[in-house]
């Protein structure tokens, strides 16, 4: 059985999972000296990281959520 809550903060989950590593990848490539190649926009980079985070850390809360209400309805239903 498959619950739409628990599916739906697993896909938030690697979505978030996915940007992060971008971000990461951006801030570590980033430029000591800018030498006019393909310059890594650092502020931009880290607004990315924040907003994986809090969104994989919502998608978390959501999992942990929907885990206990399961637990809780199958506990009614015996």
């Amino acid at each position: 059985m498959q619950i739409p809550a628990l599916s739906s903060a697993l896909e938030g989950m690697s979505r978030a999972e996915t940007q992060l590593n971008k971000a990461a990848g951006d801030i570590a490539r980033a430029p000591v000296v800018s030498s006019g190649g393909d310059v890594v926009d650092l502020s931009a980079s880290m607004v990315a990281l924040m907003e994986s985070k809090n969104s994989f850390e919502a998608n978390t809360k959501v999992f942990k959520v929907a885990d206990e209400m399961t637990k809780d309805l199958l506990n009614v239903i015996g």
